[in-house]
């Protein structure tokens, strides 16, 4: 999958003699529509009508988020709806399955902080954080003893963890970016700042491959219904989140490839964001990690990238819902 992203202030995004094209008061750039998947618009920049209707006709999705990313809305076709698994995915929400599939996505998402924690605590030696390792996995001990019987006991655990989780990182993180714990609306600094980028970038992700292969978005399982919020992209980011955009965050702060003059406070709204020269080289990165092959993912013997994982896993999760049966769906976990 191509994606394109429009970071450019006063942007023109058009299409002519086959071709997607940007214009800016400084340059004109140009590429194959056959090489883009996605098209995401973050900040000033406008779609022409012909560019839409493109767009359209050729399933590509197009996205509208803030510089900081702040989800919009999104352009999209039709053509790929599927009547007969949506009703089936919407018939499974209040039966066993939805707590089952919850389960086991939230399972493998404190697995996987457990270990990205756990790679930076051994660089840091600290003493702290194998103290909160110890009692995350408390919390994954009692989701998988077979005692849980509500939503609201596991969203309990999963809170648990994740503050667990992010007082470890705020242990190991380089001194310099110094952070007290998760902030959403706005980022009161530059780890949230790119966390929240992130999320937003991997649900949009999410949301590109469910759309394709007809699922709905918005017919979620652990999530609570919201007519604003797509909660099925929430429940299947839920594994993703430590292994794609909480890595590369650390990795650019505490590899010092980026610095605080990549950020900047106030950008649309109140809070702390990446600068333009930061933002496309964060997105830069993030594409690196995206497109990065491994061996983590449960059903297949393939080589796969981070990106193509997501449609395998999205694709085990249309298997679980037409057989009805959660344990089809196998999360993953990483190493």
């Amino acid at each position: 999958m191509s994606l394109l992203y429009i970071t450019e202030h006063g942007g023109m995004v058009g299409f002519e003699g086959n071709r997607i094209t940007i214009r800016t008061k400084e340059h004109l750039r140009s590429l194959p529509v056959e090489t883009i998947d996605s098209i995401t618009m973050m900040g000033a920049s406008q779609l022409t009508t012909n560019c839409m209707e493109q767009c359209m006709k050729r399933g590509i999705p197009v996205s509208f988020m803030s510089k900081g990313g702040s989800y919009f809305g999104r352009l999209v076709s039709t053509g790929n709806i599927n009547a007969k698994l949506q009703r089936r995915q919407s018939a499974l929400y209040e039966t066993e399955f939805a707590l089952e599939l919850s389960k086991r996505i939230i399972e493998a998402k404190i697995h996987n902080q457990m270990v990205v924690l756990r790679r930076y605590a051994r660089s840091n030696d600290s003493k702290d954080v194998s103290t909160l390792i110890s009692q995350i996995k408390i919390c994954k001990h009692k989701i998988e003893d077979g005692t849980l019987t509500s939503d609201g006991q596991l969203i309990g655990y999963e809170g648990n963890a994740a503050r667990l989780y992010f007082d470890g990182l705020s242990k190991v993180i380089d001194p310099d970016f110094v952070f007290h714990g998760r902030s959403r609306r706005p980022p009161r600094d530059e780890f949230n700042s790119l966390i929240s980028l992130g999320y937003s970038i991997l649900m949009n992700e999410i949301y590109n491959i469910l759309e394709a292969h007809g699922v709905n978005p918005y017919f979620g399982f652990l999530h609570k219904d919201d007519e604003h919020h797509p909660t099925l992209c929430s429940d299947l980011m839920e594994e993703w989140r430590p292994v794609i955009v909480d890595t590369i965050a650390m990795s650019l702060i505490n590899g010092h490839e980026i610095t605080k003059e990549d950020f900047q406070q106030g950008l649309d709204m109140p809070g702390c964001y990446l600068t333009k020269e930061g933002l496309k080289f964060f997105l830069s990165k993030l594409e690196d990690r995206l497109n990065t092959k491994t061996k983590y993912f449960p059903d297949t013997d393939q080589n796969l990238s981070f990106r193509s994982g997501m449609e395998h896993q999205v694709m085990a999760l249309i298997r679980a819902i037409s057989s009805g049966d959660a344990s089809d769906y196998h999360p993953l976990k990483i190493r």
